[in-house]
């Protein structure tokens, strides 16, 4: 007799996406924290200015997603393109905006099914997912360091409504 095991769901994709938005609200606030002439150019031991990183996490986010659901992955492009607090925080509500639309149109069965993200990263879609955001919350990491640096108290971290 042959013995089937039921997969068990520990978060669902509804679950999941919640999770990434609640990060991506706290990261919006670590942006509207930082004073308009420290953004692009305060750093620590040339780590690289807080608004050059989150331009990282706009080159990430979007075209990633898009990527794990079509399977068209666009080359990776961090250039910086905004240069004020006011475009930074525009790109992230545009992105932010464009993800639903996105992840509605994400197949389950792309969570196990391998990806090349970036012509880069190799693992399943929950796995690049996963990075993704343990690279915001990384980045934003060091958002917080730099804003108390600056003498400024960062949002707490669990708040992310």
């Amino acid at each position: 007799m042959e013995t089937k095991m039921k997969e068990s769901q520990l978060v669902t994709k509804d679950q999941l996406f919640e999770h990434w938005e609640g990060h991506r609200r706290l990261t919006r606030r670590v942006i509207e924290a930082f004073p308009e002439n420290e953004l692009f150019t305060f750093n620590i031991g040339g780590m690289r200015p807080f608004g050059a990183i989150v331009q990282e996490l706009l080159a990430i986010a979007e075209p990633g997603l898009k990527g794990i659901v079509t399977g068209d992955w666009q080359p990776f492009d961090e250039s910086l393109k905004y240069s004020t607090k006011e475009e930074l925080l525009e790109a992230w509500d545009r992105t932010t905006a464009n993800l639903p639309s996105l992840w509605e149109q994400l197949k389950e069965e792309r969570f196990q099914q391998t990806v090349l993200s970036f012509e880069q990263y190799e693992g399943t879609g929950i796995s690049t997912l996963q990075y993704f955001v343990d690279n915001e919350i990384h980045h934003r990491g060091q958002g917080y360091v730099y804003l108390r640096a600056l003498g400024i108290e960062p949002p707490f971290f669990w708040e992310r409504e």
